[in-house]
């Protein structure tokens, strides 16, 4: 039995979608076949079915890396060997409104965890099939499709210290969420493979930023389209 999301590791296949919210977990496991809820512990919530014959789990992980790190990390011990996040993000660029996706290609490491793992010059980098599958499934489902650069934080509210938004957009990445750093490193400890598609659902930029509101049509729509490609990409990895 994992102890953290309270799974036996043989209910567990070798493919996951994790992402932050459980109710989404939940969105998505209404899109398999044979679904079944194997456990809601805190923020975990965990499903299994199969999506056009694949097993597949979807995995909630929460907010923050070091409480998503704990279900990574769980899920790999449980003998998951793929894993695809799918999120949301704030944008930095007005090339790239809300409704938008981002196939992230590799991660700024700003969040603490995984400095706590591995080296300070140890890179956050996403599997190049899973990344490439992804990003083709995305462009398949239309609208504004990006990879690049994302970044990972641990702060969401400012406090009296700046958050080096600007300086993130001038070196060129293209997002800012909280997770796929951790996703990124402990796949590459633990010899997973791992990639990450999000929606952004804002400016993260100051410059840009708006009154926030993630619960529009726009940014539903292109969670649909995310998650229809992270199903997708399942596929194509199980059939290769």
């Amino acid at each position: 039995m994992l102890s953290i999301l309270q799974v036996n590791p043989q209910d567990l296949p070798a493919y996951a979608i994790v992402c932050g919210d459980p109710r989404r977990a939940e969105a998505i496991a209404r899109k398999l076949t044979n679904a079944r809820e194997l456990a809601f512990a805190r923020e975990y919530r965990t499903f299994v079915g199969e999506y056009e014959g694949v097993p597949l789990a979807v995995v909630s992980h929460g907010v923050g890396s070091s409480g998503a790190a704990v279900c990574f990390e769980e899920l790999i011990r449980g003998g998951v060997k793929t894993l695809i996040r799918v999120g949301t993000a704030g944008s930095y660029s007005t090339d790239h409104p809300a409704g938008s996706l981002i196939v992230s290609t590799a991660a700024v490491r700003a969040e603490g965890l995984t400095h706590q793992l591995v080296p300070a010059g140890f890179p956050a980098v996403a599997d190049s099939a899973v990344t490439e599958a992804l990003y083709e499934a995305a462009l398949e489902g239309g609208g504004v499709v990006k990879k690049g650069i994302t970044v990972s934080l641990d702060v969401f509210f400012s406090g009296v210290v700046d958050v080096p938004h600007r300086q993130y957009k001038q070196a060129g990445v293209l997002a800012v969420e909280m997770e796929i750093a951790a996703l990124f490193v402990v796949a590459s400890l633990r010899g997973a493979r791992a990639g990450a598609i999000v929606a952004l659902d804002g400016y993260a930029d100051t410059d840009l930023a708006a009154e926030y509101d993630p619960h529009t049509d726009v940014v539903a729509g292109a969670v649909e389209r995310e998650i229809a490609a992270a199903l997708k990409t399942v596929k194509k990895l199980a059939s290769a």
